[in-house]
């Protein structure tokens, strides 16, 4: 591909005219992709239909403490499940609690208690009209849309290959009214970026104004590797022990995209009064959890090892997906100073980013065509990219073929809205 930045105005002309049939080729087959999503596939979620085949006697339906796990009682969840989550999050047992199917459900709900009762003893943070959280861009809109749904104003922070930039991190928390910040910290969504030990060491000797700064650490893709050697991430509560700020951290996992992903475990990490003030907030709201669940995945995934093993299988699957669609950004994208994009070890996304053209432009080209991406803009605070130039694409459901199609439609789209720009058309 060549430069198109630097083109003559009648070989950009004849490149628009050559995407532009391209394109209309495209919207003549009456295609329906979507991409908008990190939906495991089918065939993904049939890794785990053993889940389906266990009877009665395959499960340990009395927990370590003795209790039923058909009946009420153990909030915190069977102890295998939380040994489970220890081993995977790097804690102890007592410092984990193992929930229902959904972090995102957890986090809201750990927001909402800031929010409404405090944390440790502190203020509610809804008593401070000034309240703010840090959002790392590009990011994941769910986070964004829950600091917003509580009213926390944004504060942007770029991602840089190694995390983000702490330079400004740590000038943004001398301000008392700054209350936390959420952290993809393995294979970031969009970017993939996995933080470097440097950085994690610096989050974990954070001195924030606020003394109920909390960092929501979300390990959405802690053991999604794509590859053999997967990236590593340093241990953020190991870390936060050397500089006694092991309270400014709760962490979140689930098997979401490791079993099923509608019907699978969550949990939630912290230090020991954290722990409490959550357990005490969730005698609450529920008598317990689903221990059989919690059961019937300890009963397949009894350790680290089975869990690594299921994640291979996942490799397998989402590894030609990610290819297909990187060969097809490299084939029409390289070297042509329009866009650049991550080629990431693990995760779920790829992120494409437009330096020539609107993003916003090329999506609705996309859309017009039949093939449904993230909303532009979705990665960033309310949903508004200041530079309107990320494009999130997530090749986890499709097929193949489906995404081979769709990237070529994705570059079109993108070729055509830097055309434009370049030669002055107004779209």
């Amino acid at each position: 591909m060549f430069d198109l930045t630097k083109c003559s105005k009648k070989e950009l002309t004849q490149e628009y005219e050559n995407q532009k049939k391209k394109y209309r080729e495209y919207l003549a087959l009456g295609i329906s992709i979507n991409m908008a999503r990190g939906r495991p596939s089918p065939e993904q979620l049939d890794l785990s239909d053993d889940l389906l085949n266990l009877n009665k006697n395959d499960i340990e339906l009395k927990d370590a403490s003795g209790a039923d796990c058909r009946n009420y009682g153990v909030l915190n969840g069977t102890l295998r499940s939380r040994e489970l989550f220890g081993d995977m999050l790097g804690v102890s047992a007592e410092n984990v609690i193992t929930c229902g199917s959904s972090s995102l459900n957890l986090m809201f709900d750990y927001i909402s208690q800031c929010c409404t009762h405090g944390t440790l003893g502190n203020d509610p943070w809804f008593y401070n009209k000034n309240r703010k959280f840090i959002a790392i861009v590009p990011g994941y809109d769910r986070h964004f849309a829950i600091a917003e749904y509580f009213g926390l104003e944004m504060i942007s922070v770029p991602m840089t290959p190694s995390g983000p930039d702490m330079d400004v991190i740590e000038e943004v928390i001398k301000d008392p009214d700054v209350k936390g910040m959420f952290c993809v910290p393995k294979y970031s969504n969009p970017d993939g970026v996995t933080y470097s030990a440097e950085t994690v060491e610096r989050i974990a000797s954070m001195k924030p104004a606020a003394p109920d700064f909390r960092v929501i650490w979300d390990e959405a893709y802690l053991v999604h590797d794509l590859y053999e050697e997967g990236d590593f991430l340093a241990n953020i509560f190991d870390a936060a022990k050397k500089y006694g700020t092991e309270e400014n951290f709760i962490a979140f996992a689930s098997t979401s995209k490791i079993t099923f992903a509608g019907a699978g475990l969550s949990a939630v990490a912290a230090a020991d009064r954290n722990i409490k003030e959550i357990m005490d907030r969730l005698a609450l709201q529920t008598i317990c959890y689903d221990k059989i669940n919690q059961a019937r995945h300890t009963a397949i995934y009894k350790n680290m090892d089975d869990i690594r093993a299921q994640m291979k299988k996942h490799a397998i699957l989402l590894r030609p997906k990610f290819d297909t669609v990187l060969g097809v950004l490299h084939s029409e994208l390289d070297g042509s100073g329009i866009a650049s994009f991550n080629s990431p070890r693990g995760g779920y996304f790829i992120s494409l980013n437009v330096n020539v053209g609107s993003a916003k432009y090329a999506g609705k080209l996309c859309a017009d065509c039949g093939l449904t991406l993230t909303g532009v803009g979705a990665t960033y605070p309310y949903g508004i990219d200041p530079t309107d130039s990320n494009i999130r694409i997530a090749p986890s459901c499709p097929s193949v073929e489906e995404l081979e199609m769709a990237s070529k439609i994705l570059c079109s789209a993108v070729k055509i809205a830097a055309c434009e720009e370049l030669l002055g058309i107004k779209n």
